[in-house]
C-alpha cells in the first residue's frame, strides 16, 4: 500500500461532490486490490485533516453530506465568493426557494401536498429544483394515483453545508397568551379616565406626571353657579349686616304708620 495517503488525498480532491468512505475503498480495491478497513481509512483521513490545518494551506478537509471534501478556509471566502458570483448561475426564484424549504422540512411529500401548503401551482419550481439536483424523487405515495414523493438530495446537503436534515434550523413556535394583545388598561384613552375622584387621590401617567382634568368652560361655570343658588338652604344663609338690619326696621315702622 505504497503512497496510500496520497491516493486517498487525490480521490477526495478530484471528486466534484463529497466522496464517501465506501467510494474511496471501492476505488482502491478496484485499481490496486487494496482492502481497507474503515478504522484504517478514518485514521488516514484524520492525518490529512491535521496536515491541512497548517497556515500555509488555503484548504481544509471537511466531513460533509456523509462524505469528505476539500474546501477553502474561511479567511479566503471573500475573494472566492467574488469569483463565484462572476460565474454563478441564475439564483433560485422566491417560489423555488419556498418550494425547496417545504420539501426540506416536510419530506417526503407529493406535489399536491406542496401546492396545498403554498396555495399555488408548483410544477415549474419542482422542475427547476430537479434540474439543479437539489431535490430527488424518493418513491411513490399510497394515495390515489400513487403520486411521486420528493425529498432533498446530497447536492442539497453539500450546497448548504449540512450532514443531515436534522441540522436544518429549528422552526420557532409563536405563542400569544389567550389570543390577547395588550390589556384593557393599555387600550384606555386619557379622555376615558374618570376625573371625579375621592379627595387625596391623584392620577399619574407612566412618566409620573400628574393628570389634570380639563378646565370647565365659562358657560359651565354659570350653570354650576345657578344650580348652587337654586339648591341653597335659607337656614344656611349669611347673617344680615347692621345697615341691612336698620333699613328693615325703618320699613317695618313705615308699614305700621300706614296701617294706623
Amino acid at each position: 500500500m505504497q503512497l496510500l495517503k496520497q491516493h486517498i488525498e487525490a480521490l477526495i480532491f478530484t471528486a466534484e461532490q463529497p466522496i464517501t468512505s465506501d467510494e474511496i475503498m471501492a476505488c482502491l480495491k478496484s485499481v490496486y486490490g487494496w482492502e481497507l478497513k474503515k478504522d484504517q481509512l478514518q485514521e488516514i483521513i484524520q492525518q490529512l485533516k491535521e496536515k491541512f490545518l497548517d497556515e500555509d494551506s488555503a484548504f481544509e478537509l471537511i466531513e460533509i453530506a456523509d462524505g469528505y471534501q476539500f474546501l477553502t478556509k474561511k479567511e479566503y471566502h471573500t475573494v472566492v465568493n467574488t469569483l463565484l458570483q462572476i460565474k454563478a448561475r441564475k439564483r433560485l426564484s422566491t417560489a423555488a426557494l419556498e418550494t425547496l424549504a417545504i420539501i426540506a422540512y416536510k419530506q417526503p411529500l407529493s406535489k399536491s401536498e406542496i401546492e396545498h401548503i403554498r396555495g399555488v401551482n408548483c410544477d415549474y419550481s419542482i422542475q427547476k429544483l430537479l434540474e439543479k439536483e437539489l431535490i430527488i424523487i424518493q418513491g411513490k405515495g399510497d394515495g390515489p394515483g400513487r403520486p411521486l414523493l420528493y425529498g432533498t438530495s446530497k447536492n442539497f446537503m453539500d450546497h448548504f453545508g449540512l450532514r443531515s436534515v436534522k441540522e436544518l434550523p429549528k422552526l420557532k413556535d409563536l405563542h400569544i397568551a389567550d389570543n390577547e394583545i395588550g390589556s384593557p388598561a393599555d387600550l384606555m384613552d386619557d379622555e376615558d379616565i374618570p376625573v371625579d375622584l375621592p379627595d387625596g387621590v391623584v392620577l399619574q401617567t407612566e412618566d409620573n406626571e400628574e393628570l389634570i382634568p380639563e378646565e370647565i368652560s365659562s358657560s359651565d361655570e354659570e350653570i354650576v353657579a345657578n344650580d348652587e343658588e337654586i339648591g341653597q338652604d335659607d337656614s344656611k344663609s349669611e347673617p344680615m349686616s347692621e345697615e341691612d338690619d336698620t333699613l328693615e326696621q325703618d320699613l317695618q315702622k313705615g308699614d305700621a304708620q300706614t296701617e294706623s
